[in-house]
């Protein structure tokens, strides 16, 4: 191990010693514009010297074509294949690149999820680290090659665990839900051996045409000021095209209610059968946010605590575990219920699943419920802050979401003032029992 790297393992112990008492402390949000158009957000740390940094541009899932999905997601993986040469400076093919980064004891990588294409940095900060860590991802971000040859062997990759996922009944599952929970929508695009074989180098480029500095938010958690910060990200978007402006992207349409209730069985050999309940759910800046998260807490995201988990699995024994979630974003993601069960108790562990959640669509919470559900979600609050990357995590969803830069600040007063009508009157106004998708895979006859 060198030095360097030596110095990375200290200081990350040094977070997670440090890090509590940094949560409980007020977190001040400075943001700007820079003259490009990128909007920064900035959380000074000076207590370690470290950086992370995230760049997010609305040129996610839901921007791929129908016949590609994929398309997004691979551009950005792919940046970290190679970048060209350019400006007198060589080319770095994918083990070079991996290199460099080793070196400098940083890393630099790409991802997208169905709302945003995201690029992460984290360095040391020590002035002969951070400003060639700086370089070396600006080159990555604005000089990607897409190796076509590299493409040709990850696709073969990507088909061939695309097919051993298709032996397993919960990707039977998951894909059957998602279709009819989003129909036409972008949120239920599959990748598929047959989309990622239409998708070539130019279909990247292509996907990888909105990532613009006018289109960029930033966030960064660290020990960088303002000056810095700002000195960094136009570094980091130098190499990208910039425009005068940046043109309105078209609009995508909102997902559909579903307009009856639908349900799908899925033969399949298997000792357990799976189970999927939903329906979509909300859009990330409804004003119902906060009540629904709690209120979902009490339903079925609290593991054994839940309303769920104790009809289906305390009381029946017809599931080790049940759950449920809400997964919102630019549009309304879908609210889940899943389970699984042996086969001959599907239909009644479906059965329960649905009174349950349908009795508490209908009634609210519980005052003992509720209370004991702040108690949870606010004492662990620091736990979602007790590290940069955490923080960097929540402060990237503010920027993505255009939430007050208070929100954080202001998190447990909003959990507790909620009241148990509130809850009744969120979860009903989201949710629909009785317009249900239901897909079981692998249940008996």
């Amino acid at each position: 191990m060198t030095q360097l790297h030596k110095s990375v393992a200290r200081i990350a112990l040094a977070a997670l010693a440090l890090a509590c008492g940094q949560a409980y402390a007020a977190i001040p949000i400075q943001k700007w514009l820079q003259p490009s158009g990128a909007a920064v957000y900035l959380v000074e740390s000076q207590t370690l010297p470290m950086v992370d940094v995230r760049l997010e541009f609305d040129a996610g899932g839901r921007r791929d074509p129908a016949d590609k999905a994929g398309r997004a997601s691979i551009a950005a993986s792919m940046t970290s294949k190679g970048v060209e040469a350019r400006d007198g400076r060589p080319a770095l093919d994918e083990n070079q690149l991996s290199e460099a980064w080793a070196d400098l004891g940083a890393s630099f990588g790409g991802g997208a999820t169905a709302d945003r294409m995201n690029f992460t940095m984290r360095s040391l900060t020590y002035p002969d680290v951070l400003p060639k860590a700086i370089d070396l991802a600006a080159r990555q971000l604005g000089e990607p090659a897409f190796p076509d040859a590299i493409w040709q062997r990850d696709r073969q990759r990507m088909a061939a665990s695309i097919r051993e996922a298709n032996t397993k009944p919960a990707t039977l599952a998951s894909r059957a839900f998602e279709a009819a929970v989003f129909g036409k929508h972008p949120y239920g695009y599959e990748t598929t051996e047959a989309s990622i074989a239409r998708i070539s180098v130019q279909d990247m480029r292509d996907a990888y045409k909105l990532v613009q500095p006018c289109r960029a938010k930033v966030t960064i958690v660290g020990a960088v000021n303002r000056a810095q910060a700002d000195a960094m990200v136009t570094t980091l978007l130098s190499r990208l095209p910039s425009a005068a402006r940046c043109e309105a992207l078209p609009e995508v349409p909102e997902v559909a209610a579903l307009a009856a209730p639908v349900a799908t069985s899925i033969p399949f050999a298997s000792a357990q059968a799976h189970v999927l309940i939903g329906q979509p759910g909300y859009k990330r800046n409804d004003p119902d946010h906060f009540a629904l998260m709690v209120g979902n807490y009490i339903l079925g995201g609290g593991g054994l605590v839940s309303r769920l988990s104790d009809e289906v699995r305390e009381k029946r024994g017809l599931s080790y575990s049940v759950y449920s979630y809400f997964a919102p974003g630019m549009h309304a993601g879908a609210f889940t219920i899943g389970l699984q069960t042996r086969p001959d108790q599907t239909a009644q562990a479906v059965k329960i699943a649905r009174e349950t959640m349908a009795a508490f669509v209908a009634s609210g919470p519980s005052d003992a419920e509720l209370k004991a559900a702040k108690d949870y979600l606010i004492g662990g609050f620091p736990l979602l802050l007790d590290s940069n990357r955490k923080l960097l995590d929540n402060v990237a969803n503010i920027a993505w979401y255009d939430l007050p830069l208070d929100y954080l600040d202001t998190w447990t007063a909003r959990v507790q003032r909620l009241t148990p009508a509130d809850i009744k009157a969120a979860m009903a106004r989201k949710l629909q029992p009785q317009r249900m998708v239901v897909v079981t895979v692998g249940a008996g006859s």
